[in-house]
């Protein structure tokens, strides 16, 4: 929270400075138009009142190779072809742009304990509420005609999601096989004995280093959801995409969503690339939000 201003403070003007998602754009874009496409990785864009940048197709692979430190048996390698680029958020969604689409936090009210401010990511948001903030962008920037109609806002896929994290690198993270505090988000080390440095909680977002592509708190600060049911093994292959297709049932019988990247309050293993970790799409958490990706639907 912004010193001088209460959470009640902080909450009326962020809902009050709720507008038409729209408002904050340039020229509105023909519908259908080539130029919607960028050729340059790391190429930004506003769209919707959130900075986007560019993902390019190409083909990487997903996973972790067997002596990564860290690595779990989920993460077997796969060749993935993405064959369309699409746009990736530069930042998580904070809590003033949750509260400019969707007026109101669903349920516990962000604390500083976490994290607390307008440029803070916001979290206790599930899976489905974050498709829900995707909807309403998609509705408005077709609206405004800001957004052809065969793009839409979408949560990515996990392969979405590794792919812009790596942005063409192969190592543990997209800084190197290991994770400076200085370079993200996260405990340090170990979860037992915390940096010094380690802030414990979430941070404004872009506080951190930005990956090749221009993305920042790919590697920590919170979880981000993916739009994949949890499997086991990593599909492969060209566009893969397991929205869909119920994976591996938890004990109770329930399914799980993908998040991955991890958060302030993990170790360097669980900010790792290739980590990811399954949760359910109903529940929400102090550390799990989301950022959003612009993608081609037909």
């Amino acid at each position: 929270m912004n010193r001088g201003l209460s959470r009640r403070e902080f909450l009326t003007r962020a809902a009050a400075g709720a507008v038409a998602v729209g408002a904050r754009q340039g020229q509105p874009v023909k519908a259908g138009q080539s130029t919607f496409r960028s050729g340059t990785a790391g190429e930004s864009r506003d769209l919707a009142g959130l900075t986007m940048q560019w993902c390019p197709s190409g083909r990487f692979v997903m996973g972790s190779p067997a002596n990564e430190v860290g690595r779990r048996p989920d993460e077997a390698q796969a060749t993935v072809t993405l064959s369309r680029g699409f746009w990736m958020a530069r930042h998580e969604v904070t809590q003033d742009q949750w509260l400019r689409v969707m007026s109101a936090f669903p349920d516990k009210l962000p604390s500083a304990v976490w994290g607390e401010g307008p440029s803070m990511p916001v979290y206790w948001i599930s899976f489905l509420e974050a498709e829900g903030f995707c909807r309403r962008v998609t509705e408005r920037a077709h609206a405004a005609g800001t957004l052809p109609k065969s793009w839409e806002f979408r949560i990515p896929s996990e392969a979405q999601w590794e792919y812009a994290c790596r942005a063409g690198t192969t190592t543990a993270t997209a800084f190197g096989d290991a994770l400076d505090i200085r370079a993200a988000n996260f405990l340090g080390d170990s979860e037992r004995a915390p940096d010094a440095a380690a802030l414990k909680r979430a941070g404004p977002v872009g506080s951190y280093r930005a990956n090749a592509w221009g993305l920042f708190d790919m590697h920590g600060n919170i979880f981000e959801w993916c739009r994949d049911w949890y499997h086991d093994r990593l599909p492969g292959g060209t566009d893969p995409d397991l929205y869909e297709v119920r994976g591996v049932p938890n004990r109770d019988g329930s399914y799980s969503r993908v998040r991955r990247g991890g958060a302030w309050n993990d170790p360097q293993w669980a900010c790792r690339s290739a980590l990811r970790l399954r949760y359910e799409p109903e529940r929400r958490s102090d550390h799990i939000g989301f950022r959003v990706a612009v993608v081609e639907v037909s």
